[in-house]
Order: C-alpha cells, then sequence, then structure tokens
C-alpha cells in the first residue's frame, strides 16, 4: 500500500516585487493556512516519509510553514526541491510519483506544487474512495487544499490513472467550517 498526499501551495501575493511568477510569496492568509494544514496533517497519521516540493518560493513557503507546524509531532522526513513541479502537468506530476524512491522507498509521499496540474492529477489519479471529498474536490483543488489518495501497489512505479482511492480531502476553508 502506498499513501500519496497532494497540497497545494497556500494564498499569494498578487504579484512578486521581481515580476517573476516562481518568487511571488505567500500573504498573511497564506501564511495562516500554511500552518493549519500542517497542524491536521500532524494529527492524521501515517505521515509523510517523503516530501517533493516545487522550487517555487509559495510551495517552498507552504512546506517550511507546514513542517513547523508538524516537526514536533512526526518523524523528519526526506525532502527534495523539484524544479520539474513548477507548472507540471498531470503526467509530469505522475512521472515525479512514479520515480520517488530514493533514499528510502518511502511508502507515505507528499507533493507540494500548484494547479492546474495538481487539481487535474488528482482527478485523474481518483477512482472512488470518500464521496464528500471527490464532490468537493471535482470543484477545485484550492490554496492549501489537500487530497490523500491511497493505492493498493507495492511500489511506487506502479501507481496509475484511476487506481488511487481518495482517503480524504481537506482544506483550511473546510478545517474552519468543520
Amino acid at each position: 500500500m502506498r499513501r500519496l498526499m497532494l497540497l497545494r501551495h497556500a494564498k499569494t501575493e498578487t504579484d512578486a516585487p521581481s515580476g517573476r511568477d516562481q518568487d511571488r510569496r505567500l500573504d498573511d492568509r497564506g501564511h495562516k493556512d500554511a500552518a493549519r494544514i500542517g497542524d491536521w496533517i500532524a494529527a492524521h497519521p501515517p505521515f509523510p516519509e517523503a516530501v517533493l516540493v516545487s522550487h517555487a518560493v509559495r510551495a517552498r513557503q507552504t512546506w517550511d510553514i507546514a513542517w513547523e507546524a508538524m516537526k514536533d509531532r512526526v518523524p523528519t522526513p526526506q525532502v527534495e526541491i523539484l524544479p520539474e513541479l513548477y507548472g507540471a502537468d498531470p503526467a509530469q506530476i505522475l512521472d515525479s510519483i512514479r520515480t520517488a524512491t530514493a533514499p528510502a522507498d518511502p511508502k507515505q509521499l507528499l507533493l507540494v506544487a500548484h494547479n492546474p496540474g495538481m487539481h487535474e492529477a488528482a482527478l485523474m489519479l481518483m477512482d472512488g474512495g470518500d464521496p464528500d471529498g471527490a464532490r468537493a474536490l471535482a470543484d477545485n483543488l484550492p490554496t492549501a487544499g489537500l487530497a490523500i489518495f491511497d493505492f493498493a501497489v507495492k511500489d511506487w512505479g506502479d501507481v496509475a490513472y484511476r487506481r488511487g482511492k481518495l482517503v480524504r480531502f481537506t482544506s483550511p476553508k473546510l478545517l474552519r467550517s468543520g
């Protein structure tokens, strides 16, 4: 069994001072939401053993803030910054998932990246699971939204579209209202 967690970066400023999209930073709500989702992850095992993060500032900040909220309660995962996750389409995201074996073949994997690729990948990977979560996820993978899938496979290389069971979908907005 493999568990995949797809986390979209938290809410960002409209424009970066540099004018470059990948330099956009989290805004105040983004900081709070990243901490809230990190706190939620720390309270809901199993925890990610490896984390793949887009090199964009907002994705790295989302992970850093989420990790700060959970670091005293969960084992430290292996973290890798992957430039190819910035602007990745579902095929690139799937390729990153399938090659997530180094260094210790993690059973739980977290990706922190961007829409539209993350939302599209989540929809393409899903084959049943939580019906309420699936309905909410069908509309959008919002900022700091987290989709968790289980795959009945022995190796990340066997993960494929329409093979994941949606275990849970949550977001800071759902956590505030729930």
